[in-house]
């Protein structure tokens, strides 16, 4: 079955107004703050919807942060079951110090079509191909990067690699530079650093490395619309997530998840810009109005588009 495609523009809407709420908060220095403004408002608006709708992935657990929880249900109990992803503010330190890259997120599926994931960590690799079997979260780096050379028809040196900065990626980003990869380094925001993969227009060939797992899947839910590959696995370091792990009813804690294992059947994915990036624009104030732009996709229709929105929503 497909999601009515009239939920396009409703979730976009979600986004849309989280994106705007963040805005008094922009550059302030204090991220929880930006972030519970969008959480509010994700949350208060995603109830207003025809549906009955279940949070499988959540934000916040980690940091304390303001959460929309995992199994929160939302929605005024009429419409479709709904699983939904969300990441209210991917991106809070970008918010807190007005940076680039910023972005409000949610993904939504049908009901047991999301991989409802734990709130740990996850090794990632993603390329703008669904063909199986070039790269592989196993594979070393060089392997993976000549393969996809082989792939593209193109010499290592003209692969472009994204990847956060982080000490635990040396190994790897020190890799990358003897084979003369260019390497983009990011510093935060793994959901759009996956989404570099999937137009050509961002000159990034393969996104890899350890990043936030909720984020991975809310990552894949685009990709997959857009014919991408993705594979990611969880890491369960401490008792803590391995328990966490068992009671959403993972048992094998060294499977690689492909695309298909995290979002089944139909899916709609939005995310719009708070401060400009990669991806799309930051908001925007005209007079009385907010413009946002909100990337969208929608697999059953094979929608992949920028929406532009004004909006007259009031801030505290």
């Amino acid at each position: 079955m497909s999601i009515n495609e009239k939920y396009i523009n409703v979730f976009a809407d979600i986004t849309s107004r989280a994106a705007i709420a963040t805005i008094p908060f922009i550059g302030k220095k204090n991220k929880k703050a930006a972030d519970k403004a969008a959480v509010d408002k994700m949350r208060d608006d995603l109830n207003k919807i025809d549906m009955n709708g279940k949070i499988v992935i959540g934000e916040g657990e980690l940091d304390k942060a303001p959460m929309l929880y995992i199994g929160e249900k939302l929605g005024n109990n009429s419409g479709p079951d709904f699983d939904i992803a969300v990441d209210p503010l991917e991106g809070t330190n970008f918010a807190a110090n007005n940076l680039p890259g910023a972005l409000s997120v949610i993904a939504i599926a049908e009901k047991n079509n999301l991989f409802n994931a734990p709130e740990t960590y996850m090794s990632k690799i993603a390329i703008n191909t669904n063909q199986k079997g070039i790269v592989d979260i196993d594979f070393s780096t060089k392997k993976n990067i000549e393969n996809l050379s082989d792939f593209l028809n193109k010499d290592t040196k003209n692969i472009t690699a994204c990847i956060l900065d982080r000490p635990r990626h040396r190994k790897i980003i020190d890799e990358l530079k003897n084979l003369k990869v260019k390497i983009k380094l990011i510093t935060d925001g793994d959901v759009s650093g996956a989404l570099l993969v999937s137009d050509k227009k961002y000159n990034i060939d393969i996104f890899l490395g350890i990043g936030g797992g909720p984020e991975g899947v809310l990552a894949a839910s685009a990709l997959d619309s857009f014919g991408c590959y993705f594979q990611g696995r969880f890491i369960f370091d401490n008792n803590d997530s391995i328990s966490r792990a068992k009671l959403m009813g993972i048992s094998d804690f060294n499977k690689k998840y492909e695309l298909e294992d995290m979002v089944k059947g139909d899916s709609i994915f939005c995310a719009t810009g708070i401060t400009t990036g990669d991806l799309v624009s930051g908001v925007k104030k005209k007079g009385n109005k907010y413009i946002t732009e909100t990337l969208i996709t929608h697999k059953s229709t094979k929608l992949n588009k920028i929406l532009i929105k004004e909006d007259t929503i009031k801030l505290d």
